[in-house]
């Protein structure tokens, strides 16, 4: 046998194991949805957190929809224009395009990342002898240069470099590093990063958390104080079981959640394509109009708050000296709650995209082999804000607001972003 071909099948049976494709009967995949899979596991090897994958998998997702968008020409772009030479392989577009960002995000991966881009490759290779046609050609360079200018463009985001530890203060109300490690605040960063889509995450600032002496912040001190602990006699096995289910990835979550359900309607490359470059667009800025949110408002946790109580001046408030939550404190200020933004953003993406009445799945890094099910987008991402307070780390009124602002931010993405050109897509 040819040794090339050999090698191709090798690596492709080894770029298959590591990244864990094998799809279910009947399920359809391709190079988009396969490379969406690819991306989460360099993001799982690389130990990234939430809120900073964001702007890791819409630089991703938006290189392989440019990408795919450049050969097609069916909508307007994330950034780099449509224009692709005619006979261009989108397929291969998108392997190098995913590729190429996946690379430049994460070097040391590489030798797991061109198994894998010489698995999809092989799929490519119609008559087996590891010579590739000018269409396929043509797609790897197009893919490339999509891949390096959204690079490009990314880097002058501000994201980088990162700025001075931010540590709060400790003024009555105000967020400082929290047990147990009592960290500099995360990524304080994001709040700046330029946007995607959006314009400007002021846009979309939410109201703020309740004033120390209002009904409203005693209300929802006392439901985190009573749910939230580690011990609660009120809060259900269930209860307690997805409170740390959910302390996995979030845009992980909704990236398999959207792979499933667009697999499951037998969605093409193009759809499938955008479809996920609007769930990460709107992902990230939904983080970013979250980030900004929480270094506006500074707001303390409740693992500092409930020992705190009695300086808060609200009578309702009852402080506990001795009390924690279930789940470990993030190391960013509460008010909004990341995970709700995030949630409130996917559920409103896909509810566009398939119908919010629609069942699908969720699995968790955090505990794998275990599944969960729902059957609305909504329910989930109302169960990822109840998810916090009951883990003793966010008030109610953080994962509402939040939830609220990131179906805000989804809904100008689906209005503004990705919109057709013209003719129907393919």
């Amino acid at each position: 046998m040819n040794t090339k071909i050999t090698q191709l099948r090798n690596l492709a049976a080894t770029a298959l194991a590591l990244a864990g494709l094998a799809a279910s009967p009947g399920a359809r995949a391709d190079e988009v949805t396969d490379w969406n899979d690819n991306m989460l596991t360099a993001i799982l090897t690389a130990r990234v957190g939430a809120a900073p994958t964001t702007r890791v998998t819409a630089m991703v997702q938006s290189a392989v929809f440019d990408a795919v968008n450049g050969v097609y020409k069916r909508y307007t772009p994330v950034h780099v224009p449509p224009q692709a030479a005619p006979g261009t392989s989108a397929r291969a577009a998108v392997v190098q395009a995913a590729y190429g960002v996946l690379l430049k995000q994460f070097p040391t991966q590489q030798v797991t990342l061109d198994a894998q881009r010489l698995a999809s490759l092989a799929a490519l290779d119609d008559d087996g002898d590891g010579v590739f046609g000018r269409s396929v050609e043509r797609g790897l360079a197009w893919g490339q240069y999509v891949a390096d200018q959204i690079w490009t463009w990314r880097g002058t985001d501000g994201f980088s470099p990162a700025p001075p530890p931010f540590r709060g203060s400790t003024e009555t109300g105000v967020w400082r590093p929290t047990p147990p490690g009592f960290q500099a605040g995360a990524t304080p960063q994001l709040a700046y990063t330029a946007p995607w889509a959006i314009n400007s995450p002021a846009d979309f600032l939410p109201p703020g958390p309740p004033a120390l002496g209002s009904a409203q912040y005693a209300a929802d001190y006392l439901e985190v104080q009573i749910m939230g602990h580690t011990n609660s006699l009120l809060r259900t096995a269930d209860e307690t079981f997805y409170c740390n289910f959910w302390t996995g990835n979030t845009p992980g979550f909704w990236n398999r959640a959207a792979v499933e359900v667009a697999k499951r309607n037998n969605l093409s490359l193009m759809e499938n394509a955008r479809v996920l470059a609007t769930l990460n667009v709107a992902l990230a800025d939904a983080v970013i109009s979250c980030w900004n949110a929480k270094y506006t408002f500074v707001f303390w946790r409740p693992v500092t708050a409930i020992p705190l109580g009695a300086t808060d001046g609200n009578d309702a408030t009852v402080p506990d000296t001795t009390w924690t939550p279930l789940v470990i404190t993030p190391n960013h200020p509460e008010y909004p709650s990341g995970h709700s933004s995030q949630s409130g953003a996917a559920a409103a993406v896909l509810a566009a995209f398939f119908g919010d009445e629609t069942e699908f799945s969720l699995t968790s890094e955090v505990t794998p082999g275990v599944t969960r099910y729902y059957t609305s987008f909504t329910t989930a991402a109302e169960e990822a804000g109840d998810a916090r307070v009951f883990g003793g780390i966010h008030f109610r009124s953080a994962c509402n607001d939040a939830n609220a602002m990131g179906r805000q931010v989804a809904n100008y993405v689906l209005q503004n972003a990705f919109q057709r050109l013209h003719g129907n897509a393919p």
